[in-house]
């Protein structure tokens, strides 16, 4: 595997490495044999953060999000934008560093696999050079942050074995994701953009004026757009994520209530229980129903 960074992690960025015994496994399992991840992690303003590597044996992807930097390959240079998403197959010479003014923030992985040619090559058919302009989408974030959950709970084999099913979705996603924005269409209220900013922040608290800056409006044209637009408040839509979020981690982990509420931004933990308790409730509710 190619070695990750070693830039040190600062708050709000994770990075995560898979035991080489479950790395070995995945690679001989009938279910993940063709694709697996190896690393990945999320760098949050990733300023002093840099990488150059003159060998290069798995694929690395990198989700570029917030701020910018700069990539060489090969023999060119390429500036990284928001929205910018970076295809380094295995034996591509290559550095990268984040940008000192306003350095970036990104998602990365590493995968490798033996049909990791076939779900990279649409991918490289549909450009160029290594970078895409795929733009923010709240799905694809989403896809990452599945995959970084899988941290949580890392004594189950079967979870890596769904880290797989996981990156086959994340890069045919990518495909069609890149497929669509060569079909790009002006939006003059960008959604998506808008709701990566919820999930990249899901975490901690997030304001209407943050919200609103992101599309250029006013707190109450902001709203009322947002709301003609989803039948639903921006806020209310934060909350239902963070629920959400509650809920995956209630699944795939051992954390009680309390403690997922306090990493999802709730300095008080009770002021979030009750509506994730009746959340929970309906879920188990559900489950039981057709168990």
């Amino acid at each position: 595997m190619s070695q990750p960074s070693s830039w040190p992690i600062p708050n709000g960025s994770t990075r995560f490495v898979l035991p080489r015994r479950t790395v070995t496994e995945l690679s001989k399992h009938p279910i993940s044999k063709d694709l697996y991840p190896i690393a990945m992690g999320y760098y949050k303003r990733a300023f002093g953060h840099s990488m150059s590597r003159s060998r290069h044996d798995d694929c690395l992807l990198i989700y570029c999000v917030d701020g910018c930097g700069k990539l060489n390959a090969g023999l060119k240079s390429y500036k990284i934008t928001t929205g910018d998403f970076i295809l380094l197959p295995k034996d591509e010479i290559h550095s990268y560093l984040a940008d000192n003014k306003t350095p970036w923030s990104i998602y990365w992985l590493h995968c490798e696999g033996q049909l990791i040619d076939e779900f990279i090559t649409p991918l490289k058919k549909l450009s160029r050079h290594p970078v895409l302009q795929l733009g923010l989408h709240s799905r694809l974030i989403s896809d990452f942050e599945a995959l970084l959950d899988l941290r949580q709970s890392t004594q189950l084999f079967e979870s890596y074995l769904h880290s797989s099913s996981l990156l086959r979705q994340l890069l045919t996603h990518i495909t069609l994701l890149h497929t669509q924005a060569r079909h790009h269409f002006d939006k003059t209220f960008d959604m998506d953009a808008i709701q990566s900013l919820m999930l990249r922040c899901v975490h901690e608290t997030l304001d209407i004026d943050t919200l609103a800056a992101t599309a250029n409006l006013s707190k109450f044209h902001f709203i009322k757009r947002y709301k003609a637009l989803t039948g639903s408040t921006p806020i209310n839509d934060f909350i239902r994520m963070k629920i959400e979020r509650a809920c995956h981690l209630l699944d795939i982990t051992d954390q009680r209530i309390s403690e997922i509420a306090w990493t999802l931004g709730y300095e008080d933990a009770t002021t979030s229980l009750e509506p994730l308790e009746t959340s929970w409730a309906s879920r188990r509710a559900n489950i039981e129903a057709f168990a």
